[in-house]
């Protein structure tokens, strides 16, 4: 009261003159209540406008610090803390000078400042809720927080803080004690997880997730059953958005990727390998033994001259030391087209230098079908770039399908 002697003078004089109208006390004292809460607005409004001036004045100033500094400032001036900031102030001195008016309205007062802390409660809310977001706004900015879900981490914070709310709020209209509040809760605990089982759902996958390390901001990952596939580009408490690669955007809820299947592409990054796994049909009746002039002749190619030099050496001799009639092809031992052709492809793979040779590539002659004699080429390319491995990939085929007819070798096409 002491910092405030006016307030007095000017509530009896404002009495004073409403009584000159002839006004009964009870209705003075409505009327005069009523001024009361248009000058608080009044002053609310006002004072606003002067605490977002002078907040926003400091940040111009802070903000000609460091490169974080004014990235930080930046990122919470994108979210307006400041305007959040400046509600709080007029409803804080609001607080500190309604009560001067105990004496006059004992019976409104009360009810005034639980309406005040209720305002005050939700500013609180909404600043912490602008902070949170500015904060990962400012931290996906820092290469160590770029892939994380600092989205679900804020989003859970924030239940946590409404729920906390919400507990103050019920006792301070109810008068009743915390243990009332979760009593009261417990009673309606199958209304509200029926009401809020997605979320309830995505706080759980959301922290198996986060723990698990499963997916993160930036991963390509692949899930059928939502038709998803492209780049993580946001996670939060319910979905997880993805890009796919048409440009389209797939919503999944969090907590299919725990209850669901999917596949991420991150490992095959960070490997810095990319596999191939593709097969070269060859038509089967173009397979036979090679003659000596088909060696002769093949020995021209250079990848493979070594390699036939030492097999038909070693081929001879074991015919020769086991006296085999070679009169007829299918005797004793002999060289194929098909084989040495699978020999070239292995060698040329061999000394590509897109190749990664630490993990060695394999040629498979696969199962005969329907269609022909299936060669697959399985190994790694070093450059995991969708564009440059699709590049090399084809690159590698176009050489083994043109290299087949210098072995004899025919690929399978279909024909109508």
């Amino acid at each position: 009261m002491n910092m405030f002697p006016s307030i007095a003078k000017m509530t009896q004089l404002t009495n004073i003159l409403l009584a000159d109208f002839g006004l009964s006390d009870a209705n003075i004292k409505h009327v005069v209540f009523s001024l009361v809460i248009l000058l608080g607005v009044v002053f609310f409004l006002v004072g606003r406008v002067i605490s977002n001036w002078l907040l926003g004045l400091f940040l111009t100033q802070a903000s000609k610090r460091d490169l974080k500094e004014r990235q930080l400032l930046s990122s919470l001036g994108q979210y307006k803390v400041a305007h959040h900031m400046a509600n709080l102030i007029p409803v804080i001195l609001l607080g500190l000078i309604i009560p001067l008016f105990r004496v006059d309205f004992p019976e409104l007062l009360p009810k005034v400042i639980a309406v005040l802390d209720t305002i005050f409660l939700w500013f609180v809310l909404r600043l912490l809720g602008a902070i949170l977001k500015g904060m990962c706004h400012f931290l996906k900015t820092l290469d160590s927080y770029r892939d994380k879900p600092l989205e679900s981490y804020a989003q859970i914070i924030m239940l946590v803080l409404y729920f906390i709310a919400l507990a103050f709020l019920y006792v301070k209209f109810t008068d009743k004690s915390i243990t009332g509040f979760f009593g009261t809760l417990g009673a309606i605990s199958a209304v509200l997880m029926l009401i809020f089982k997605d979320t309830i759902l995505g706080i759980v996958a959301s922290i198996q997730v986060a723990m698990n390390d499963m997916v993160r901001i930036g991963d390509w990952v692949t899930m059928k059953s939502c038709g998803a596939d492209g780049y993580v580009i946001e996670i939060n408490l319910t979905t997880v958005k993805v890009r796919n690669f048409d440009n389209t955007v797939t919503t999944i809820p969090t907590y299919t990727l725990i209850s669901g299947s999917f596949q991420n592409w991150r490992s095959m990054y960070e490997s810095g390998n990319r596999q191939i796994q593709r097969s070269i049909i060859i038509k089967p009746s173009t397979i036979k033994f090679l003659t000596p002039e088909d060696v002769e002749r093949m020995k021209s190619i250079q990848l493979i001259t070594q390699y036939l030099q030492e097999r038909q050496t070693d081929i001879e001799t074991s015919n020769l030391k086991n006296n085999v009639n070679k009169e007829l092809m299918v005797n004793g031992r002999n060289l194929t087209n098909f084989g040495v052709f699978r020999k070239y492809i292995a060698t040329y793979l061999a000394h590509n230098s897109a190749i990664n040779q630490e993990n060695a590539p394999t040629i498979r002659a696969l199962q005969p079908t329907e269609y022909g004699y299936p060669i697959e080429i399985y190994a790694y390319v070093k450059d995991t770039r969708w564009a440059n491995y699709e590049y090399i990939q084809a690159a590698i085929f176009d050489h083994i399908t043109a290299a087949a007819s210098y072995f004899d070798l025919e690929v399978c096409e279909l024909t109508s």
